[in-house]
């Protein structure tokens, strides 16, 4: 045991309540003024990795223990000098994120979030304690409450683990990280933002080895799959996938340059970041940090000769203008827009200042996307539907009476759910449509036009998932809104 573990204990749980014993080197041993439950005492063990014993001491005892360990570095510390102040304290940082305990509990939480099928893994400084929590089929989940006394050590693990600069505390960085689990490969964005209680960081997480990119996988409805596969054979146009962050937007223009990647034509991509590798295709990350931007990149790749061409979204008028040239001088363009419905891709696009003309005779489909929860085959049962729920979906109880649910079981940690389904709007601009745009019409005339066109709604689609009994009535209100 080094010296640094021995003070790391009166920080891993509680200043107050805990320490080790004077003995603990030779004989593992923590005293506690009030001992943990017994499923609290097997994660400590876990933690430190040892099989710890527990005393209940007086609370003045502790205290005299907790100084005692406290005094410990107090010489090291008090030592160091103003010059040497920030060099120490990157030291000790670096020192704590070294430490067995730390690297075991990151790495815990990293693992149990990933047997979660998480995407996303977020520490949250509080002031009494650190909450870990992942996202999971779009929702958050809790995973633990630390001691906020481990806050240091544990964003200093994840930073170092991410390259980033352990001792910048009070900028925003951006790193990435290389975890391997097992026989899978992962990528993990890291994003660090300092907060009042210290560091916030999210780690997405992308799974090489788990990327979906078969268009049939998806969940688009027969008759969209159909028009969406008619789109993206056209020579040339810009076809817009548009949703909120997380809608699966990514994966479905991954899984549409995979479907029509035949080796025949030259496709480059511009993304911000590269989330995933595709065999046969150029991908460009954006660095705008030396001028790399979207449309930076964009004007760059119009003269390497491609066929087809992905930009990872469109967020301002240069880069629109440059893709509507690219689609109108015979390329075929792929991006997204943060729109709700597919209608409002072109609205959007009308205030960045395109021109309509140039809108109506460049777009030739724009697709809006969510994902929704799928009910846990393993646990599911039929229920009764409520008034409330018949209500707020607008359907005759008496006709549709009855609605899967999962109960909960283990295979999906209690929730209900497991797994995710897409659920998609395709408009497809037709003569009618091109009409309404040029005339300066509003996204509810543009959708309304879609509509007498045959243009299914998200909610329509998301109506025809719960009566096959995939998704249940509060994933319906949660991810859409009413015709």
């Amino acid at each position: 045991m080094n010296e640094l573990t021995l003070p790391l204990f009166t920080q891993l749980l509680s200043k107050k309540n805990i320490a080790p014993v004077e003995s603990f080197p030779d004989n593992p041993c923590l005293m506690f003024s009030a001992l943990p439950e017994i499923e609290d005492r097997a994660k400590i063990r876990f933690i430190l990795g040892s099989e710890i014993q527990f005393e209940k001491g007086s609370e003045d005892h502790v205290a005299r223990l907790v100084k005692h360990w406290r005094a410990k570095l107090a010489p090291e510390l008090d030592g160091a000098g103003a010059d040497g102040v920030e060099q120490l304290d990157n030291e000790y940082l670096q020192d704590l994120a070294s430490d067995a305990p730390i690297i075991r509990m990151v790495n815990h939480l990293m693992e149990r979030s990933l047997d979660l099928n998480a995407s996303d893994i977020h520490f949250e400084p509080e002031e009494k304690y650190l909450k870990v929590r992942c996202r999971v089929d779009g929702v958050m989940v809790g995973l633990e409450n630390l001691p906020s006394t481990v806050i240091a050590a544990v964003s200093s693990r994840v930073k170092l683990m991410a390259r980033l600069d352990i001792g910048e505390k009070r900028l925003p960085q951006d790193g990435r990280i290389q975890y391997q689990m097992g026989d899978r490969s992962l990528d993990m964005r890291v994003s660090t933002l300092p907060g009042v209680h210290g560091e916030s960081i999210v780690l997405r997480i992308l799974d090489r080895s788990d990327i979906q990119v078969d268009l049939e996988q998806l969940g688009m409805p027969q008759g969209v799959l159909k028009s969406y596969n008619r789109v993206i054979q056209q020579p040339h146009g810009i076809v817009l996938v548009t949703g909120p962050t997380g809608s699966g937007k990514t994966t479905s223009l991954y899984a549409t340059l995979e479907k029509i990647n035949t080796g025949q034509q030259k496709t480059i991509t511009i993304e911000d970041p590269v989330e995933y590798q595709l065999e046969g295709i150029t991908q460009i990350h954006v660095n705008s940090k030396i001028g790399l931007s979207f449309a930076a990149g964009l004007r760059s790749i119009v003269r390497q000769d491609p066929d087809i061409i992905m930009v990872g979204e469109i967020r301002d008028r240069e880069t629109a203008e440059i893709a509507i040239e690219s689609a109108l001088t015979g390329h075929l363009v792929f991006s997204t827009l943060h729109t709700n419905d597919s209608a409002g891709a072109i609205t959007r696009l009308q205030d960045m200042g395109i021109d309509s003309y140039l809108i109506s005779s460049s777009i030739i489909s724009a697709m809006a996307q969510r994902l929704v929860r799928k009910i846990c085959v393993h646990c599911a049962d039929f229920e009764l539907i409520t008034d409330e729920e018949a209500d707020l979906l607008e359907i005759d109880p008496m006709q549709f009476s009855e609605i899967r649910r999962g109960i909960g079981c283990e295979r999906c940690a209690n929730t209900g759910y497991r797994g995710r389904l897409g659920l998609y709007e395709l408009l497809v601009i037709s003569d009618g449509i091109r009409h309404v745009i040029g005339a300066g019409g509003d996204a509810s005339a543009i959708r309304n036009q879609g509509v007498k066109e045959g243009l299914r709604t998200l909610r329509k689609d998301a109506m025809e998932k719960l009566f096959q009994g995939v998704t249940t009535p509060e994933e319906i209100v949660r991810v859409t809104k009413a015709n």
